[in-house]
C-alpha cells in the first residue's frame, strides 16, 4: 500500500517532526529516537506512522532517528461503578465488569511525545 493511503500517517508524522524540530535548541547533539504514545481511537497505524515518519524526518535535524511508538488501550469511566476500566477492544465502550455503555474516555484518544534519545 502506498504513502497516499496513510495520510493520516504522514500528516501526524509532520507534526511530531516539526515539533520536536521546533523544540530543540539551536546546539542540541544528534536525534537517535523520538518516543511517542499513541492512543488506539486515534486510527493510527503505527507501522505506517514509523515509515511515514522516516519519509517527513528526511532533511531535518532529525534525519536518521528512529521512531518508537507505544500504543495507549482504550480506558472508559464506568459511571455505574464508580470506576475506570481498560477495555480490551474497540468495538463498544461498555463496561467490562458491569456492562454500562460509557461515553467518558479516559485514554486511547489522544498522541504525546514522550521523550527524545540524544546523543552523547
Amino acid at each position: 500500500m502506498g504513502m497516499a493511503a496513510y495520510g493520516n500517517e504522514l500528516s501526524t508524522a509532520q507534526a511530531i517532526v516539526s515539533t520536536v524540530v521546533d523544540a530543540l535548541p539551536p546546539d542540541a547533539p544528534k536525534v537517535l529516537e523520538v518516543r511517542v504514545r499513541i492512543g488506539v481511537l486515534t486510527g493510527i497505524v503505527p507501522e505506517a506512522l514509523v515509515r511515514a515518519y522516516d519519509l517527513a524526518a528526511r532533511e531535518t535535524p532529525l534525519a536518521d532517528s528512529a521512531l518508537h511508538v507505544e500504543r495507549a488501550p482504550v480506558v472508559i469511566h464506568c459511571p455505574q461503578c464508580d470506576a475506570d476500566r481498560l477495555l480490551a477492544g474497540t468495538a463498544d465502550l461498555c463496561c467490562p465488569v458491569c456492562g454500562t455503555r460509557s461515553d467518558d474516555v479516559r485514554d486511547g484518544k489522544d498522541m504525546e511525545i514522550l521523550s527524545l534519545v540524544l546523543d552523547d
